[in-house]
């Protein structure tokens, strides 16, 4: 029976959601805003974990210290956005991000989407890959930016729908979604400190990583490795290092790949295919290949240059 309840309730549809969370019928099959302030769901119902089979935008309310960024908790305690892309696991039955009631959910199935070239940039969106740890937590002038954006969407809604409804609505989601851009990369030069700790905790990782030649039987790190001994997501690692140093999580483990190639050429007798080794590659090609890409040199031609 407990297995049963740590199962994840899957909604294929907006109808689905609205009736488990004892919500009226949507207005619309594909698009969905719902005012907590006016139809609230019980707490009870808001316990269980679930998978949505569509776009999720939720503005929390005042969410004090209870959720945190890292190791730090959050500048404001106005609100904040949660975004969630189809097929993430959203909370757990022991979650105390549930406590934290939405004012308002934005529920968008992809098929509102098709034909238009939304359907293909919201995937770009980084932030729909982001822990609930990451919210974009937002000021007063900000949130109420969000919910003008909100107010036009519902009074949309609750019109007669029409053939520029759906361009409405369509431009409507694209104008929150540049604004959450925008507002991320507020966040993220605010917390320029936090950030810069944690590329230094990064640093010393990969330095411990490759030091201790761990790269020998776990092959090259990986972003999801690093994602992991941070405690933060893949997509927020990536945006973060990108806001302090111009290149996402991948590069960065690359230019720390290099640098240790070049100290192994530049002070030891090692050949090109233990070099790449001892990196972590299985292929000596793929070493040599990565590193002509990112000096125009080839191994062997920068131990040269160097002697």
């Amino acid at each position: 029976m407990k297995k049963e309840e740590n199962i994840p309730l899957k909604f294929d549809s907006l109808s689905e959601a609205h009736h488990a969370f004892g919500l009226p019928k949507p207005l619309h099959p594909l698009i969905s805003l719902i005012d907590s302030t006016k139809n609230p769901i019980e707490s009870n119902k808001l316990r269980h974990s679930h998978v949505l089979t569509f776009y999720k935008i939720a503005l929390k309310g005042k969410m004090s210290a209870k959720l945190r960024y890292g190791q730090d908790y959050y500048d404001f305690d106005e609100g904040g956005l949660l975004f969630a892309a189809p097929s993430q696991i959203i909370g757990n039955n022991n979650d105390t991000m549930h406590e934290h009631c939405s004012l308002f959910t934005l529920l968008i199935h992809p098929d509102f989407l098709l034909h238009y070239p939304l359907a293909k940039k919201i995937r770009q969106y980084g932030f729909f890959s982001y822990s609930a740890n990451e919210a974009l937590h937002l000021s007063e002038q900000e949130k109420a930016v969000i919910l003008s954006i909100f107010e036009i969407m519902q009074t949309e809604l609750n019109s007669r729908i029409d053939e520029f409804s759906q361009d409405v609505m369509i431009s409507q989601i694209e104008l929150l979604l540049n604004y959450a851009n925008r507002f991320y990369k507020r966040q993220f030069i605010t917390r320029k400190a936090s950030g810069n700790n944690l590329l230094e905790k990064l640093e010393t990782i990969l330095d411990d990583y490759f030091g201790q030649e761990k790269s020998l039987d776990q092959g090259i790190p990986t972003v999801q490795f690093l994602s992991d001994n941070l405690n933060i997501s893949p997509s927020y690692l990536s945006d973060m290092l990108r806001s302090l140093t111009g290149q996402n999580a991948q590069q960065h483990i690359h230019q720390k790949l290099i640098e240790k190639a070049k100290e192994k050429l530049s002070t030891t007798s090692l050949t090109v295919s233990e070099v790449a080794y001892e990196l972590g590659f299985e292929h000596p090609q793929s070493f040599s290949k990565l590193f002509k890409t990112k000096t125009s040199l080839s191994p062997l031609e920068f131990r040269r240059s160097f002697n």
